[in-house]
């Protein structure tokens, strides 16, 4: 009985440290998100799943389908497809027919969109950038070490992903 109560006390501390470590991440993740999220609709008149959906799309110049829009956003068809919509109407993004597969289209940044996206890139990184002021390129470093660590070790990726 000692023997259990003397691994009880080290395992149950391990637990409340990983515990907080994940609350740490998550409110971290939280503040940024929000100091972003309210510096898009501000300063652009946009939010941040138009504004990530326009990243995946200025990475594929050719275009992508509205399941790899899904697969990579981590969302529903059905979110993409009203984001789509919705930036089709003004003009943002294009629709066409998939050459590869008659059933999909390939929805892609319009030159008014990759504008539109090219003048929020900077003041995003300069936004990313403030948030990380206070650590130095080291601690930075070490923090993307070990957040690439553990992304690994939860996708079983490989660590370098």
């Amino acid at each position: 009985m000692a023997d259990i109560i003397a691994t009880e006390a080290p395992t149950r501390r391990r637990q409340q440290q990983d515990l907080r470590v994940w609350l740490r991440l998550l409110a971290c993740t939280n503040l940024i998100e929000t100091r972003v999220r309210k510096g898009l609709r501000e300063g652009f008149d946009t939010t941040l799943p138009r504004f990530d959906l326009m990243a995946q799309l200025d990475r594929a110049p050719d275009g992508l389908t509205m399941g790899e829009l899904s697969r990579l956003l981590m969302v529903s068809n059905g979110n993409v497809t009203g984001l789509i919509d919705r930036l089709a109407a003004e003009g943002m993004v294009e629709r066409r027919p998939d050459e590869t597969d008659r059933r999909a289209q390939l929805v892609r940044l319009t030159d008014a969109g990759k504008a539109a996206f090219d003048a929020m890139t900077p003041v995003h990184e300069n936004w990313i950038s403030h948030a990380m002021t206070s650590l130095n390129a080291t601690e930075k470093a070490q923090l993307l070490s070990l957040l690439t660590k553990l992304k690994s070790a939860l996708t079983g990726e490989d660590a370098r992903a």
